[in-house]
């Protein structure tokens, strides 16, 4: 029946209209160039001022970026475009013209004009004074020092690659909810809440009315990445929020590259930094990029994690940190049977733990846990956000040569039963097929001219759910039905 209040032409109600679900959000691992080209001109401007940091984004150009600027550097004009692109041959084209948009937008240089009115490229000031400082020596000191008297008790490198792995898996611990959260905890092994903030802030994790702090869907992705990029972006998240600290950005930024050219195993002085810096380098002993024995001591050592952060040679920086859990996530040590169990050979209780967030573990012994997959255990998994694909590509992914050597005989595209990757799948499917949203429906339109109008304008402001013109019925979000309304009332006066 027609409402009045609306109008005479067309009656509305509140319903819970159910929708199909829309894609969630996956997780972005910007490399140094994406994170710089993300910050403003006047941002960057700051930050080259420094030239640790002059350095580092030279070294993680692109070759032929990094070949241009070495022959520009030292040249006091600005230099034409023609000459630019005759250093290259023409088949490397494509190349040169992505080398330049790449400096472009790292606001290394830019265009100007020179006698003649021809476009040439000029180096910024500001960053050609920084990386030739870099390069040559002079100006002011970098925040490190080496360190005058020797160490008493020096450090070695086997002893810091385990410093920093303990520390970070503490990090990681936490995430899979076998870290400070649990009973039991040292203080060695508990997470400071700066890590806590930091994972909040990159929605690695959350904050659950019933669970309390819990993973994400980005979480559990952080989790299948390796350790460089997973410090890499840690950092970056660290970045984000550090004037709220009160620590400036490009002092961080500085600081952190310099320890990526630091010598691994080599003490460091941290005498006549600065309070901000003090505690920076705090937080970088609680992430486990730097070791120091006390708080107050001004000697600290960078470990490989700070050392191997920017480096993009990641498998380099794999062979060098082959601990045992990398050794078993680079072997594979999952079974997956047709009956739903998985046999996980492994101790590291950082494995067991990410197993534990989508199987119900039944039995552990010394180096084999043996769970079950069940429609419990993988919808709690879904209700976390971990997506079924995510659960497919992590068994795959470590999964048992054996099981690997199966699927070659057999010529399949995945290593694990098709019976299990289907009903991982299905169980998905059952959760996601509806959501729900307050909406209000039109309907009983008297004319064709009338539901397209109030349609149209509907969808002009973005706020139609769902149409039929057969049966001449829509539903507008419940937050745009005044703004419907208000229209529907202004054209029944005009068209009455």
């Amino acid at each position: 029946m027609a409402d009045t209040k609306f109008g005479r032409y067309a009656s509305c109600s509140s319903v819970n209209m159910s929708l199909p679900v829309q894609g969630l959000t996956n997780l972005e691992c910007k490399n140094l160039q994406d994170y710089l080209q993300s910050r403003t001109p006047e941002t960057l401007e700051k930050l080259y001022t420094h030239p640790p940091i002059c350095l580092a984004v030279y070294r993680e150009l692109p070759e032929i970026a990094r070949q241009f600027i070495i022959r520009i550097l030292f040249v006091d004009q600005p230099v034409p475009k023609a000459v630019v692109s005759s250093w290259g041959a023409q088949r490397c084209a494509k190349d040169q013209t992505e080398a330049a948009s790449c400096l472009t937008n790292l606001n290394v240089w830019r265009v100007t004009a020179i006698p003649g009115g021809l476009a040439a490229w000029e180096l910024s000031p500001t960053f050609k004074k920084s990386l030739r400082q870099a390069l040559l020596g002079g100006g002011k000191p970098w925040t490190m020092t080496n360190t005058v008297e020797k160490d008493s008790k020096p450090r070695d490198i086997s002893f810091l690659d385990s410093y920093a792995m303990s520390r970070w898996r503490c990090v990681l611990h936490y995430m899979v909810g076998t870290g400070a959260r649990s009973s039991g905890t040292t203080d060695a092994e508990a997470i400071s809440p700066d890590a806590v903030r930091i994972l909040l802030h990159a929605n690695l994790m959350k904050r659950d009315d019933r669970d309390g702090i819990t993973i994400t869907r980005q979480g559990f992705q952080f989790l299948l990445l390796d350790t460089r990029a997973q410090v890499w972006h840690f950092m970056l998240q660290y970045l984000d929020t550090c004037e709220e600290r009160g620590i400036p950005l490009p002092e961080c930024l500085s600081m952190l590259f310099q320890l990526s050219f630091s010598t691994l195993g080599r003490d460091y002085s941290s005498e006549g930094m600065s309070c901000q810096m003090l505690t920076f380098l705090q937080h970088l002993r609680e992430f486990g990029l730097v070791f120091q024995r006390k708080r107050k001591e001004g000697r600290f050592y960078p470990t490989r994690l700070a050392v191997n952060v920017t480096n993009k040679e990641e498998g380099q920086v794999v062979r060098t940190t082959l601990t045992e859990d990398v050794h078993l996530q680079n072997s594979g040590y999952i079974v997956v049977e047709t009956n739903y169990r998985i046999y996980a050979y492994t101790d590291s209780p950082l494995q067991v733990a990410v197993l534990g967030l989508f199987t119900e573990l039944l039995y552990r012994f010394p180096n084999l846990v043996v769970g079950v997959l069940t429609r419990d255990s993988v919808r709690q998994a879904l209700r976390g956000g971990i997506t079924a694909e995510q659960i497919v590509s992590y068994l795959e992914q470590y999964a048992h040569p054996n099981m690997k050597l199966m699927e070659s005989a057999i010529r399949s595209k995945s290593c694990l039963p098709p019976t299990v990757v289907d009903q991982i799948k299905l169980w998905e499917m059952e959760r996601n097929r509806f959501i729900y949203t307050e909406g209000v429906v039109y309907n009983q339109f008297l004319s064709q001219n009338d539901y397209l109008t109030l349609r149209d304008y509907a969808l002009s402001i973005n706020v139609l759910v769902w149409q039929n013109e057969r049966t001449r019925t829509m539903v507008v979000q419940k937050n745009g039905h005044d703004d419907v309304k208000r229209y529907w009332k202004k054209y029944s006066k005009i068209a009455g």
